[in-house]
């Protein structure tokens, strides 16, 4: 698959830029545990202890059924613990009904998945501006002009009247991460954002994160089980069996 153009400059072989100031803490778990299983019980994760502050680029890593994905979806409250808490900008989710924890993920969160999950019926503005007005705090005008912007930031200016089918794997996930902050979430959960494409879209993608948490100020967790691009964040956890075994500064 031939990689498409992309605006940000590209970067110098051996060069590594600068990573942003950290604010104050925008995820926190404490004694996270998580069964799977009715009868037959399986410990997930075993009791995880974790601060993540604002403008970080947090890598996730280890080998499948460590529970990083586990992991990632209690971040995003979109799964329940067996016992601990998860706070979001210092909310406590589990005190929150269901309808106040999706308000909560539709404000403060962006997810990006392996598959982009782009509706085919609907054109690449469609499909970034939809999130914003089911949300309902923009204008239909105002939120074209946002998916504008965003889509623009990130090389897709020329495709904005293509529907998904007519995009590249690389093309297609970066219009599902243009969707994901198009909200102007304070995070972005990503869960395998390159696992399902060739190495330069995959390098196309995590230069978009960098551009993200460098200049707009997103604070990122992604999961993912490529080693080079996990050293590329700021922060590399290492997980195994259900605990954090490395917690590794990058910067």
């Amino acid at each position: 698959m031939e990689a498409e153009r992309h605006s940000q400059s590209p970067r110098q072989p051996g060069a590594r830029l600068p990573w942003p100031a950290q604010g104050g803490t925008v995820l926190e778990t404490s004694g996270l545990v998580r069964d799977l299983g009715a009868q037959v019980k399986t410990r997930v994760l075993t009791g995880i202890d974790l601060v993540i502050r604002e403008r970080e680029f947090v890598s996730l890593t280890g080998f499948s059924g460590s529970g990083k994905s586990t992991l990632l979806y209690l971040l995003g409250a979109l799964d329940k613990p067996t016992s601990g808490t998860v706070r979001i900008d210092g909310v406590d989710i589990e005190r929150l009904d269901d309808d106040q924890r999706a308000m909560l993920r539709a404000k403060k969160l962006g997810f990006v998945f392996q598959f982009h999950f782009l509706l085919p019926e609907f054109s690449v503005l469609e499909n970034v501006m939809l999130p914003m007005l089911k949300r309902g705090e923009r204008t239909p005008s105002s939120a074209e002009k946002r998916a504008r912007e965003v889509i623009t930031s990130l090389g897709l200016g020329e495709l904005t009247e293509r529907r998904p089918g007519q995009l590249s794997g690389g093309q297609q996930q970066r219009v599902s991460i243009a969707r994901a902050v198009a909200n102007d979430p304070r995070i972005l959960l990503a869960d395998e954002p390159t696992g399902n494409l060739d190495s330069r879209n995959g390098e196309i993608v995590m230069e978009t994160f960098e551009h993200l948490v460098r200049e707009e100020g997103l604070t990122i967790v992604m999961v993912t089980h490529e080693r080079t691009f996990a050293s590329r964040a700021s922060r590399q956890i290492v997980m195994s069996d259900g605990a954090i075994v490395e917690d590794i500064d990058q910067r």
